[in-house]
């Protein structure tokens, strides 16, 4: 039987290796099109553009930037930063809002179900690209504008060109407050993993909640505290009114609080769905054990519903994050400065390397979703548990 096979598996190798160098001559030779063609042109086929000058400024960076000096890689990473950040915060806030909204849906008062329902029906069936435009155009208008914006208090603005709030300076002795918050965040994370294994032993769970946010809310504002009595302070830009606009502080720009809002808007009903389904999954009986046990309905929900319904629930909902994070190349709609507004618009504008940009923008949104489809599978393989 071995030496039956051995002929059909050496036969197999032979085909597949033929299929790798029939792929391979494939794209050489469309590499070596392309770059006859950009040579025709005037155009340097690869990356060395990269240190060439920018000269162009990006309304909003994580990183310094000036156009005077800046190079087309400082702008690419300025473009995927800003996109790391608006895709980050709308997977946070749409996991949050979903899972709301799908836990709401399942609820025994009628009012949470049906408007949880209407807001599913009514934003999953309107298209992402249109609500954007409602976000940036129909609710900026709203606002006051910029010569009279609105006076929110303790220093913060708010018109027509953003949200002006006080930013701390974290230089120096600074970095220690978001430090602290980061040390909160791990101390929590342990803190659940003690409260799971304490259940999976048969004893009392610990406390997760209150101490998490305590934690995570209170260590920044704790160590500025500490600080300030040591004699480092923590510096404070507080907005102003100029004679123009706003000067000074931390501004949120109306292009990332509307796509910011739109995405998580526009993703949350999909996830909503998602938690429904998986709370559905589980059979109706759990839910009655747990109150036969005096277990409350949201202990029962928390402690027993819940965790089975992961199982059901992380697969798609991966799905929606791999889908956050390509949507916010919308950006370019509405002018955030994300990677492909920076890379694929103003960088390809004035290079002309049109497939060394496309290549390595498809090669980052590439390596964006499989690290976070492999983050996620991970976590799902904790929640389905070895295998029987």
């Amino acid at each position: 039987m071995v030496e039956s096979r051995t002929p059909l598996r050496w036969r197999a190798w032979a085909l597949q290796a033929l299929l790798v160098l029939v792929v391979a001559a494939l794209v050489y030779a469309a590499a070596a099109n392309a770059a006859q063609k950009l040579a025709k042109q005037g155009i340097v086929a690869g990356f060395g553009f990269l240190g060439r000058g920018a000269g162009f400024d990006i309304g909003q960076h994580l990183i310094p930037y000036a156009a005077a000096t800046a190079t087309y890689l400082d702008a690419f990473w300025v473009g995927l930063l800003n996109t790391l950040l608006v895709s980050a915060l709308a997977i946070g806030l749409a996991t949050l809002i979903g899972f709301t909204l799908g836990i709401a849906r399942r609820a025994p008062n009628v009012l949470a179900r049906t408007l949880a329902a209407t807001y599913v029906e009514t934003i999953r069936n309107v298209p992402l690209l249109l609500q954007l435009l409602v976000w940036y155009v129909a609710v900026r208008k709203a606002l006051p504008g910029p010569a009279d914006p609105a006076h929110l208090g303790s220093g913060a603005f708010l018109s027509q060109r953003g949200l002006f709030l006080p930013r701390p300076d974290l230089s120096g002795w600074g970095w220690l407050v978001p430090g602290a918050v980061g040390v909160g965040i791990l101390a929590t994370l342990v803190l659940v993993r003690l409260r799971r294994r304490a259940v999976e032993a048969g004893r009392r769970p610990l406390p997760v909640l209150v101490p998490g946010i305590v934690l995570v809310v209170g260590s920044g504002p704790l160590v500025g505290i500490g600080l300030a009595l040591a004699g480092h302070p923590v510096a404070i830009a507080w907005p102003a009114r100029g004679p123009y606009d706003i000067e000074g502080g931390l501004a949120i720009l109306p292009e990332f609080a509307a796509l910011l809002i739109g995405l998580s808007v526009y993703s949350a009903a999909f996830i909503a769905e998602i938690v429904r389904a998986g709370l559905d999954s589980v059979a109706r009986g759990q839910g009655e054990a747990a109150a036969a046990l005096a277990l409350s309905r949201g202990q029962a929900l928390r402690l027993v519903i819940l965790p089975q319904a992961l199982r059901v629930i992380v697969p798609p909902l991966t799905s929606q994050y791999l889908n956050i994070t390509k949507n916010s190349s919308l950006a370019v709609l509405i002018g955030y400065p994300d990677l492909v507004h920076v890379f694929m618009g103003t960088v390809l504008n004035q290079t002309n390397q049109a497939v060394e940009v496309v290549a390595l923008t498809m090669a980052v949104y590439l390596t964006i979703s499989l690290v976070t489809a492999f983050a996620m599978n991970r976590y799902n393989a904790r929640v389905v548990g070895p295998a029987r």
